[in-house]
C-alpha cells in the first residue's frame, strides 16, 4: 500500500460522508434557504474530496487533468446556482420573510 493509496482511503469516505450530510440536510432542513446551503457546500466539498481521491489513481497526469477540471466547473457553477435559485425565490415570495434575520435587499415585503 502507498501513499496514493491511503490518500484515497482517506479522502474517498470523507467525500462521501459529506455527500450524505448534505443530502440528509436538504431531507431534514424546513426551508429552502437551508436546503439550498445544504445542498451546495457540503455536496461541492464532498465532491472535490472524492475527486482528490481518486486523483492518486489515475495512472498519469493527463488522466487526472479531467477531475482537475470537474472540480472547477463544480465550484463555480455551484454557489452561482444557489444565488440564482434563492434570489428568484426571494422575489417570487417564495420564502417565510419573518425567518430572514437581515434583509439587505432594501425591500419591504
Amino acid at each position: 500500500m502507498n501513499a496514493g493509496d491511503v490518500a484515497t482511503a482517506v479522502l474517498m469516505p470523507a467525500g462521501a460522508a459529506f455527500c450524505a450530510v448534505g443530502a440528509l440536510g436538504v431531507l431534514r432542513f424546513p426551508d429552502l434557504l437551508t436546503r439550498l446551503h445544504a445542498a451546495t457546500k457540503p455536496q461541492t466539498i464532498g465532491l472535490v474530496l472524492v475527486l482528490a481521491g481518486a486523483a492518486p489513481q489515475a495512472e498519469s497526469v493527463a488522466a487526472a487533468a479531467p477531475l482537475l477540471l470537474v472540480a472547477i466547473f463544480q465550484l463555480l457553477t455551484a454557489p452561482v446556482a444557489a444565488q440564482t435559485i434563492g434570489a428568484a425565490a426571494y422575489r417570487a415570495g417564495a420564502l417565510d420573510r419573518s425567518v430572514l434575520t437581515i434583509d439587505e435587499t432594501g425591500r419591504e415585503p
